[in-house]
């Protein structure tokens, strides 16, 4: 529901608005990415968004739910870094030497180890090393890509689509910049032991060495991450991350028509997401936020709090009103239970939906006596026949 409907069906609702006074400079970024999005890492902060949520092919840039798919795979214990994977012919063909194609040039038959594999594929972006590890964990490329629509539909991407590992043309396989850039952030946060492989300059397989193909590496950035991609279809595009003066920000570009525009466009974004946004926290750890209406209960409300602080970024370089709203369905029916998810705190800079916080009850609120539940029943009758 969106909250502009929520709105009219709620029976209290709690406005926390202020005006931020920055001082006045350029306009907020723009980028010539037609698909472009960017999170502060810490808060969840949306920093920038264009044709955010339109799909597109994926090229290379699915190796990241390949890997994802892998790392979570190790993490459950089903394999090690030990294990070998054995090079098919259809790996060799579709993905080796004789495809033309990104190859860590994995020898046919060969038994390679898991742990050179991800970075075959994390390093050279390696089309051979994907099929061996789709095949050698699901069977088939065919079973593991269908796995990986499955996990991606778990880590909450409903957009994405993948019909194989490597990311190479195929009817219907779609991502959009906004749930690649939350896989990379997924990815960073969840296995960090495998990360580092990201900011691997280069890798040696079968007496071959090649360099890391990510060009935010070599630039003075802060850049550690993460995957490069091309499709005739949909243009140069780039997941990347730079952690730098005490932020990382990851950001999703699409739709470049070059090379050199890509790495330009991701390091301008990218350099902005860092240098161009001023951290506020709102709320501490363990303040109250505010109020939800109870019905039927001992007390008329009950306080809503976080799990932890709250902060979020605002642009240097932006005149914009800052606007917090807490966001719920109610009124609450009683009981309620303490640590209860009731609804969330919104944060638009302008017209744009920043970052959505959700909020829980910090107390119980039992069922209040007779009268006071009948008094409740006339205010909802009321309330709801105006709405």
């Amino acid at each position: 529901m969106t909250f502009h409907r929520a709105a009219t069906r709620l029976a209290a609702a709690i406005f926390l608005a202020w005006s931020t006074a920055i001082p006045a400079g350029a306009e907020p970024l723009e980028t010539r990415a037609p698909q472009a999005f960017m999170v502060d890492a810490e808060t969840g902060t949306i920093l920038f968004a264009k044709n955010a949520d339109k799909p597109f092919p994926p090229a290379s840039l699915a190796k990241l739910m390949t890997m994802e798919l892998t790392f979570q795979a190790i993490e459950a214990g089903r394999y090690t870094l030990d294990d070998t994977f054995v090079v098919s012919e259809n790996a060799w063909r579709k993905g080796g030497a004789p495809s033309g194609g990104s190859t860590m040039f994995a020898a046919l038959k060969s038994k390679i180890r898991l742990g050179d594999l991800i970075q075959g594929v994390v390093v050279q972006s390696a089309n051979d090393g994907c099929i061996v590890i789709a095949e050698g964990i699901a069977g088939s490329e065919e079973n593991f890509a269908a796995m990986m629509t499955e996990r991606a539909r778990a880590l909450g991407l409903d957009t994405t689509v993948l019909k194989n590992s490597t990311g190479l043309p195929a009817e219907g396989q779609v991502m959009t910049a906004r749930e690649l850039t939350q896989l990379a952030v997924h990815i960073w946060r969840e296995y960090p032991e495998f990360y580092k492989y990201y900011a691997q300059r280069e890798f040696t397989w079968n007496k071959i060495t090649q360099r890391n193909r990510n060009p935010l590496l070599a630039l003075d950035i802060g850049a550690d991450g993460m995957k490069t991609g091309f499709t005739e279809e949909s243009g140069y595009a780039i997941v990347g991350s730079v952690s730098r003066n005490g932020r990382r920000v990851f950001a999703t570009l699409s739709g470049m028509t070059s090379a050199r525009e890509r790495a330009e466009e991701a390091r301008k974004l990218l350099d902005w997401g860092i240098t161009g946004f001023e951290r506020s926290e709102i709320f501490a750890g363990d303040e109250v936020i505010g109020q939800a209406q109870v019905y039927g209960g001992a007390r008329p409300s009950v306080a809503l709090k976080a799990q932890g602080p709250i902060a979020f970024l605002v642009p240097t370089a932006s005149r914009d009103k800052v606007t917090a709203r807490i966001v719920y369905e109610g009124p609450l029916v009683a009981p309620v239970a303490p640590g209860t998810k009731v609804g969330s705190l919104k944060v638009w800079v302008g017209d744009s939906l920043t970052q959505e916080t959700p909020l829980y009850t910090a107390e119980a609120v039992g069922v209040g006596p007779l009268h006071s539940r009948a008094l409740d029943a006339i205010g909802e009758l009321l309330v709801g026949w105006l709405r």
